[in-house]
């Protein structure tokens, strides 16, 4: 630990291991008040999205053994200010077509990742949350099916950004794939949809930064099935220019996550990315170096939420945590 004044020795003694300061910088992220609880017992594994207007969380669940299948859920808050306490929990769709990742579009719709099954082809799909209806929002590239959608982010442009690595076949839900693990745009005002970049392994987590000017996408490619690590695989996040609001340029590494993998990433409105890791979520400057970590075991994915945005929730399996911070999240939307 590196670099520690008085507030940060004061914080770390209130809070025991609940972080890792490696840079002066992390005080800021961590902020004066900084807390750290469990918000619900529960089955959490991906997609958290936090809906203002609603004050809930939407998230789904860990893959059931034999016959896979998630549920997306639902978890009413109580409370406005932190720590909030769990109101309601609610199942929204079961069966869900292995849902995954999950966003909301500038509509304030629940935009999906389908991974599909056997039976049901993969799509992006959006759930309006007051009828609860659903559409497909794309579901093909030139006539071939997608592997397994696994996250997406909808840009201020309403186009709709997402990874599709094939863990369909790798968890054996899914047959052999039709193309590549490649990471797509479309738009739904044209019905255009187009490869942006490939070259992954498994790419996963996407964010955009607070401008849209840079794209974030991980790569997990090191698990490549439960219980295995292969190190000499992508555990890395990837970063990219964004031109023209539609093609990727200056492919570069941003940072290397151990240990474990990346998987869920979002970006707060200074710049600093977080991704997660096996033992918590680390925190990035947007030039790549680890200033910090909050500890969050087992966590996949994660989302900022709260009525000011600076509640950091992540999804560790069998439990939500809800972590305050000292700065806000990116909104969307």
């Amino acid at each position: 630990m590196i670099g520690r004044d008085t507030m940060a020795h004061s914080l770390d003694r209130d809070h025991g291991s609940a972080f890792t300061i490696h840079r002066d910088d992390f005080r800021a992220v961590l902020g004066p008040h900084f807390q750290r609880h469990v918000l619900i017992e529960t089955n959490a594994h991906e997609g958290p999205v936090y809906v203002a207007a609603e004050h809930a969380l939407y998230f789904t669940t860990v893959p059931e053994p034999g016959p896979k299948n998630i549920a997306i859920m639902r978890l009413q808050l109580d409370g406005d200010t932190f720590p909030f306490r769990a109101k309601a929990l609610d199942v929204v769709q079961y069966p869900s077509s292995m849902a995954n990742g999950m966003t909301l579009d500038r509509d304030g719709a629940l935009v999906i990742c389908e991974q599909g099954t056997r039976d049901a082809s993969a799509r992006i799909s959006r759930m309006d949350l007051k009828t609860r209806g659903i559409e497909t929002v794309v579901d093909q590239w030139r006539g071939l099916r997608f592997n397994s959608p696994n996250d997406v982010v909808v840009k201020s442009d309403r186009t709709v950004w997402f990874t599709d690595p094939n863990y369909g076949e790798m968890q054996g839900f899914k047959g052999a794939p039709e193309i590549g693990a490649y990471v797509y745009r479309h738009d739904p005002a044209t019905g255009e949809t187009t490869v942006v970049a490939g070259g992954f392994d498994k790419p996963n987590g996407i964010a955009f930064s607070p401008d849209e000017s840079v794209i974030y996408i991980t790569d997990s490619g090191a698990i490549q099935a439960p219980a295995t690590y292969f190190v000499e695989r992508p555990h890395h996040v990837l970063a990219y220019d964004v031109k023209d609001g539609r093609h990727l340029r200056n492919q570069r590494l941003f940072a290397v996550v151990t240990p474990g993998w990346p998987d869920g990433i979002k970006l707060d409105v200074q710049g600093h990315v977080y991704t997660s890791s096996t033992t918590g979520v680390q925190v990035f400057t947007p030039g790549g170096d680890l200033i910090g970590e909050i500890a969050s075991a087992h966590v996949a994915n994660f989302t900022f939420g709260g009525p000011d945005h600076d509640v950091l929730f992540t999804c560790c399996d069998k439990q939500i945590w809800q972590i305050k911070l000292g700065i806000a999240g990116v909104r969307r939307w």
